[in-house]
């Protein structure tokens, strides 16, 4: 049986995407750099020290794969920050780029030769990264690393077609979680719900495309 890979799973959106992944009977292997009590509870294989900003940790996610085809990958590890003009923080702008913008495409590259024909790809992005839906400035960091992870996804969108590989570029909602302060409109599992929707839904023909978790297609 081929693995369903979710990054990033410990808590959150990822802890919710693995619960309901186990619901199906999925194959679920779920990288975190710790795990929490709750995602050891699921039942699903857990791979730890996984950080997906260092080569290392992306190597120990290929090696605990092995030869196992993937037939859905979901990068959803990601960090969040708040600056503005006034206090730029130009450190923790560049973790963010490490971790919301190349991680994923590390991940995707290391694992790109296990993904099966026909295998789905899903980055979980915001709409903070749309240019045109920017409306109230600030959050530089967050706002221009998922930008540029939609770009990414973008391209692999392109270089995976010719292989069956469809890629879902998705924005999960406002979702109350750790990240965000339990802030939000939408409950972590109400999201994990929607995107699974959307990835369930996710065809060659609209591969590459940006959605609200709801079904909206956002703006770039």
């Amino acid at each position: 049986m081929s693995l369903t890979v979710v990054t990033g799973s410990n808590r959150g959106i990822g802890l919710e995407l693995c619960r309901a992944l186990a619901a199906r009977k999925a194959q679920v292997l779920a990288a975190c750099r710790a795990p929490s009590p709750e995602l050891k509870a699921l039942g699903v294989e857990v791979i730890s020290g996984v950080d997906v900003a260092t080569d290392g940790g992306v190597s120990a996610l290929a090696a605990a794969i092995g030869e196992r085809p993937i037939s859905l990958l979901v990068n959803n590890a990601g960090i969040l920050a708040q600056e503005s003009l006034a206090d730029l923080d130009v450190t923790s702008i560049q973790r963010q780029f490490e971790v919301n913008a190349l991680g994923p495409l590390r991940v995707t590259a290391s694992l790109a030769p296990r993904l099966e024909r026909g295998a789905k790809l899903a980055f979980i992005t915001s709409r903070m990264g749309s240019i045109a839906d920017n409306g109230s400035g600030g959050y530089y960091g967050y706002r221009m690393s998922k930008a540029a992870l939609n770009m990414a996804a973008t391209s692999v969108a392109h270089d995976l077609k010719s292989r069956g590989i469809a890629v879902a570029i998705l924005h999960p909602g406002f979702v109350r979680t750790e990240m965000t302060a339990r802030h939000g409109s939408v409950e972590p599992a109400e999201s994990a719900r929607a995107l699974l929707a959307r990835i369930d839904a996710l065809t060659l023909e609209t591969s590459g495309t940006f959605w609200h978790m709801n079904g909206d297609v956002l703006p770039w």
